[in-house]
């Protein structure tokens, strides 16, 4: 429970500090409350990580955030080792909706996952090495990285709860990516 409090100041904080930089709007996401320690749910959460990313949905036109985002899915996805045909398909029904991603062709997000996730369910170390290099591409760019790590947190927390192979396989982009996990609450 406490990793979701942490995600939600952290989500609060990045809100804050995009708002600072598109010069002071709030667009209207924040609770009025100080603290905001009443109403911090999961699904709350979640709304706030997709609402951040929308907000950068111009900045995040890169093939390199595209094609790390979808190896993240699919690492999320497969985290605990494997991936049942139910969970791929909720997962590419999540990559297909969010926003962010409308930015590319469905059918190029659909591919990238699908062959991620097939690396995955083959031989799950290879893949995953794999699956990292391909995440650690996005490293270049702060902003996509971070974005990265936010769309694996809205994929692994869409169901409400991140469970700790999840948590782990995120840290593990961190690294990739050259980030803090603790900036995400991990």
């Amino acid at each position: 429970m406490a990793m979701w409090d942490k995600l939600k100041e952290q989500a609060k904080g990045l809100q804050q500090a995009q708002g600072s930089r598109s010069g002071g709007s709030s667009g209207g996401h924040g609770s009025g409350r100080p603290g905001g320690s009443s109403g911090g749910s999961k699904a709350q959460l979640i709304s706030a990580l997709k609402s951040q990313l929308t907000s950068l949905k111009t900045e995040l036109k890169s093939g390199s955030y595209r094609d790390a985002s979808m190896a993240m899915c699919a690492l999320v996805a497969a985290a605990d080792g494997q991936v049942d045909p139910a969970e791929r398909q909720h997962v590419e029904s999540l990559i297909l909706q969010n926003d962010v991603l409308q930015n590319f062709p469905p059918e190029q997000l659909r591919q990238r996952f699908n062959k991620h996730v097939d690396q995955l369910a083959f031989n799950f170390q290879q893949g995953k090495t794999e699956v990292m290099q391909e995440i650690a591409k996005a490293s270049k760019k702060q902003t996509e990285a971070r974005a990265v790590v936010q769309t694996g947190l809205v994929v692994a927390g869409a169901d409400g709860y991140v469970a700790p192979a999840e948590e782990q396989v995120l840290r593990e982009a961190c690294a990739a990516l050259g980030l803090s996990p603790q900036e995400f609450g991990l």
